[in-house]
């Protein structure tokens, strides 16, 4: 067979290449006699590779989303939380002494939370406050680097200071060393009924986490002063804690959770945030589905391409058969001419997926001033701008899928080849 082949003046054979593949890139490369199988060809390269670009950008917009909010949200709160039930826990530094004994909690410090208005002017604004220790809260969270005036250790016992979100200060209208009233609901009974808790405080700082929940409704003071507002007393909310290893949270909330009495409860941030990252896991999952019919229609094309082919190369298969070509060497013919096409498009739709997936900083504010557009308004969405976190692995199993699809698309229009009859062929040649 190889002998007969290599007669043939039109398919002079490199040495060691087999004719198959070598026939298939020539078919590839030649100028067909029918200019629209060319077309399709290019659509079909075009498609797949528009395919693979989306799918990478999308999945690394996504990855960014969940690491950036993920960033953000354990920026403002801590790894790992315990909580008394009815929100109030005496006897706390015994159980912040149990928790920073933990090989894995970096460290403890306590904290009071509540709900309360605040007060300025004409505005009234819901907000949740957190009374902290200054010191010990820089440890916890990132909420010192995170101040755009004044300071955190302003907030200092018996003085009565407040720290608000950015947000939070625009709508209230506020600005550094204004008197506020903070308005809490545990009352005091009078004459004239329950009233309601009152204090002022002086605005010491304001920061900007980048997220509006927290931007929005939340307000820090000291955490002396937060027990007096609240009439703790000695006793806290609960104990906030740092881990070392953020993803072993939930093991070290179980960990604490078996020696810690029957009415504390130890939660860790995957709990307190599981609706929000199961959510962002279903909805990867689900744009991973959608964007590979993207890639499924250009495989559609690169059926109809071979199809095409196989019609317009009758006469050229009838010959190879006549020389002795087997019908498996015809269909590894077709099938070579059809991987070529997917993975042209693959490396094309790789290559640019990752190179928009890594300027993407770049790429969506030229967009946006282009034509006047923001895509993520801030008090709609948690941040504002378009994060991108590349990872290598779900490239190469795009690349991967994408090549399947391709290598599957060949198999039926090879077969078709195949069984291409010579004497049917040449009938009217």
């Amino acid at each position: 067979m190889w002998h007969t082949y290599a007669s043939l003046p039109h398919y002079p054979l490199p040495a060691l290449q087999p004719y198959e593949l070598f026939i298939g890139l020539r078919y590839t490369r030649a100028k067909r006699r029918n200019h629209f199988i060319s077309f399709i060809s290019l659509i079909s390269m075009l498609g797949m590779a528009l395919g693979v670009m989306a799918l990478i950008v999308v999945l690394s917009v996504m990855n960014g989303f969940q690491k950036e909010i993920r960033a953000r949200m354990l920026g403002a709160s801590p790894h790992l939380e315990v909580v008394a039930e009815g929100g109030r826990m005496s006897g706390w530094q015994a159980v912040m002494s149990q928790a920073a004994q933990h090989p894995q909690v970096a460290a403890a410090a306590p904290y009071v939370s509540g709900q309360g208005m605040l007060s300025f002017g004409q505005s009234v604004q819901g907000v949740m406050v957190r009374g902290i220790d200054p010191a010990r809260e820089t440890a916890i969270t990132e909420l010192a680097n995170k101040i755009k005036a004044g300071s955190l250790d302003a907030l200092r016992s018996g003085d009565f200071a407040i720290v608000l979100g950015s947000d939070l200060a625009r709508t209230l209208g506020v600005r550094l060393n204004d008197k506020i009233m903070l308005i809490a609901p545990q009352g005091q009974i009078t004459p004239a009924g329950m009233m309601p808790r009152l204090k002022q405080f002086r605005v010491a700082g304001i920061f900007e986490i980048g997220m509006a929940p927290y931007d929005n409704s939340l307000a820090l003071i000291n955490i002396v002063d937060a027990q007096k507002l609240f009439q703790l007393g000695d006793a806290v909310t609960g104990i906030s804690a740092k881990l070392r290893d953020i993803d072993l949270a939930p093991v070290v909330a179980a960990e604490l959770q078996s020696r810690l009495p029957d009415e504390l409860y130890a939660n860790d941030w995957t709990h307190q945030n599981s609706n929000y990252f199961r959510a962002v896991q279903m909805e990867k999952k689900m744009m991973f589905i959608i964007l590979s019919l993207i890639v499924a229609v250009a495989a559609f094309n690169i059926v109809s391409t071979l199809v095409m082919a196989v019609t317009d190369k009758q006469a050229d298969i009838a010959i190879l058969r006549t020389l002795g070509a087997s019908p498996r060497s015809i269909m590894k013919i077709f099938i070579v001419q059809g991987v070529v096409i997917g993975v042209i498009g693959t490396l094309l739709g790789s290559i640019s997926g990752i190179a928009l997936a890594l300027n993407l900083d770049v790429v969506v504010p030229f967009i946006e001033h282009l034509f006047g557009v923001q895509f993520l308004a801030k008090d709609v969405y948690y941040i504002s701008e378009l994060p991108s976190d590349l990872r290598y692995p779900e490239v190469m199993m795009v690349s991967g899928l994408s090549f399947l699809i391709s290598l599957l698309a060949t198999l039926y229009p090879s077969y078709r080849a195949s069984k291409t009859q010579p004497a049917e062929a040449l009938r009217y040649e």
